[in-house]
């Protein structure tokens, strides 16, 4: 009974070494032709459809904006780049785009909604309604009274909040803040609509916060007494504070008011 034999080891290698070959063969013509395939105008970026918020942006806008920084087609382009691209546009907070077969991109835009200046007069930028700052185009602005912040760089979002929390406070005595800074050493003063300014002191939000509700519950009372309307006020003191009122000298309130905390 005749036994087979197996191959020698260099007949074996060779058929193995055909064997890879051969795959790497058939895996360049496959990429040749995935190659070639997505090169074919089919392919090409036939449009690009924008949803969302365009308040402040249309196609003429966009297409001069973003179209030029894209390259590539459906299948090439880069889809950071382009998020990119349509970020840097004018009032363009946040952009996700996605492909869309075969030849479209698909992008969602979320606008900045501006809720108050940024700086100082003169040189100004905006706040959106998460306390960014960002640049554009003020005569864009909707809102002809929106409030000018003021504070270190970084804090945008900080005195927002504050200007949030004692607007609800001045609300309640029918007054408006035009003005919030909080200065470089942590002190905050404000202006209001009626051109009174207040010096609001040292402090956490909550501790400012509640100062200045303290003031604005006695304002009234003391302000018609006078019967004349408030020029400024100092809140910087342990119990109390000092009012100016137009054509009335100061006036210091509280207890222990003349130990004034220069918190």
């Amino acid at each position: 009974m005749s036994q087979t034999q197996p191959a020698p080891m260099d007949v074996r290698l060779m058929n193995i070494a055909s064997v890879l070959l051969g795959l790497a063969f058939v895996g360049m013509l496959v990429a040749l032709g995935i190659g070639w395939l997505v090169q074919q105008n089919l392919f090409r970026l036939a449009a690009i459809k924008v949803r969302g918020d365009v308040s402040h942006n249309n196609a003429v806008t966009l297409r001069a904006n973003v179209v030029p920084r894209l390259q590539g087609n459906f299948f090439t382009t880069d889809l950071a780049r382009a998020q990119s691209a349509f970020e840097s546009v004018p009032w363009v907070r946040r952009a996700v785009v996605q492909r869309e077969f075969p030849n479209q991109l698909r992008v969602v835009l979320q606008e900045h909604q501006a809720v108050a200046y940024w700086g100082h007069e003169g040189d100004t930028r905006l706040v959106n309604s998460y306390g960014e700052v960002f640049e554009a185009n003020s005569g864009d602005v909707e809102s002809e009274d929106l409030p000018l912040l003021t504070g270190p760089q970084g804090q945008a979002a900080l005195v927002l909040e504050g200007y949030r929390r004692l607007s609800q406070v001045f609300e309640k005595i029918d007054a408006h803040i035009e003005q919030l800074e909080l200065t470089s050493r942590g002190s905050w003063r404000t202006r209001l609509d009626d051109g009174a300014t207040l010096e609001l002191g040292h402090g956490s939000l909550e501790e400012i916060e509640n100062r200045v509700a303290r003031f604005a519950a006695t304002l009234t009372q003391v302000a018609g007494k006078f019967g004349k309307p408030l020029e400024s006020a100092d809140l910087r003191y342990g119990n109390g504070y000092a009012i100016k009122l137009r054509g009335v000298t100061t006036t210091v309130l509280g207890d222990k008011a003349n130990a004034k905390e220069k918190r």
